[in-house]
C-alpha cells in the first residue's frame, strides 16, 4: 500500500496531476484547494513511503512563499469591495479580501504539495522512459534530458572539488561579498569547461553504440499501464472531484 504512488506509472501520473493543478486553477474559493491540499496529504501518507524530514525541509520556502502571498494580498490587494471583517494598522479587510488571500495561499500549499509528490515518488530514468513510449517523445530530447538531469550531481561534485582545490592554493577566501561575486569566473570557467568535455565524451559514447535519434519498437527498460495505473489515476480523479464540489458547496 505504501508503495502504490512510486509503482504508478509516471507518464499517467504526469497527466493527472497537470490536470489536477489546471483544473484548481480555474476556482478561486479557499474551500477548493484546502480540500484538494488535504487530499493530497492523505495519499502521500498511505500510498509513498518518502523522507518526511526531507520533505518538510523542501515544503519550507513554498509555505513561506504561500505565507508572503496571504500578507500582500490582505495588505497589498486592489479593493473589490464587501464587508469589512477586520482590520490591521489602519488597514481595513473585506470578505473578498479574506477568502482571495486563503484562496491564493491555499492553491500554493496544494500545488507546492502535488508537485513534491512527483518528484519524490517518480525515478527519473523511468519517466524519461515512459515519456518515450507512452507518450511518444522523440528520443534525441528524452535522452538528452536524461543525460543532462544526470550531470547534476557530477557537477556538484566538481564544484566542491575546484573550491578545495582553490582553497590549498589559497584563492578563493574573499571575505567581502563583491569580492565573492567577482571571484565567481574562477568557478564558472572551469566548471564550464569540464562540463563541456563530459558532454563532448557522452555524445561519443552514445554514437558509439549506435544511437541514432530514431524510434524504437522495442525497449529494453520497457514501462507499461496497467490497471493499478488506471485505480490510481481514478483516486485522483476522485479527490479532485470531492475538492471541487465540497469547495462550491462551501463556498455558496
Amino acid at each position: 500500500m505504501r508503495q502504490l504512488l512510486h509503482d504508478m506509472n509516471p507518464s499517467v501520473k504526469f497527466i493527472i496531476v497537470t490536470v489536477s493543478m489546471l483544473t484548481t486553477a480555474f476556482f478561486f474559493n479557499p474551500w477548493t484547494p484546502l480540500l484538494f491540499w488535504l487530499g493530497i496529504l492523505a495519499m502521500q501518507l498511505t500510498m509513498s513511503r518518502i523522507n518526511w524530514k526531507l520533505w518538510t525541509l523542501m515544503m519550507l520556502p513554498f509555505t513561506l512563499g504561500a505565507a508572503g502571498y496571504l500578507w500582500t494580498t490582505l495588505v497589498f490587494g486592489a479593493d473589490t469591495g464587501g464587508e469589512v471583517v477586520g482590520s490591521f494598522a489602519g488597514i481595513e479587510v473585506t470578505d473578498k479580501q479574506w477568502a482571495h488571500a486563503w484562496s491564493l495561499t491555499f492553491r500554493v500549499m496544494a500545488f507546492s504539495t502535488l508537485s513534491l509528490l512527483f518528484a519524490f515518488t517518480t525515478n527519473p530514468v523511468t519517466f524519461v522512459m515512459s515519456l518515450m513510449q507512452q507518450l511518444k517523445i522523440p528520443p534525441k530530447i528524452a535522452y538528452g534530458t536524461m543525460v543532462g538531469y544526470q550531470f547534476l550531481p557530477v557537477l556538484k561534485d566538481e564544484l566542491n572539488q575546484i573550491r578545495q582545490a582553490q582553497r590549498l592554493r589559497g584563492i578563493g577566501r574573499d571575505r567581502h561579498w563583491g569580492q565573492r561575486i567577482a571571484g565567481t569566473r574562477r568557478l564558472l570557467i572551469p566548471m564550464l569547461a569540464g562540463a563541456v568535455r563530459k558532454a563532448e565524451r557522452a555524445a561519443f559514447a552514445m554514437e558509439a553504440r549506435g544511437f541514432t535519434g530514431e524510434r524504437r519498437k522495442e525497449f529494453y527498460q520497457p514501462v507499461h499501464i496497467c490497471s493499478r495505473d488506471y485505480v490510481l489515476a481514478g483516486i485522483f480523479l476522485m479527490v479532485l472531484a470531492a475538492s471541487c464540489a465540497g469547495g462550491v458547496l462551501l463556498g455558496n
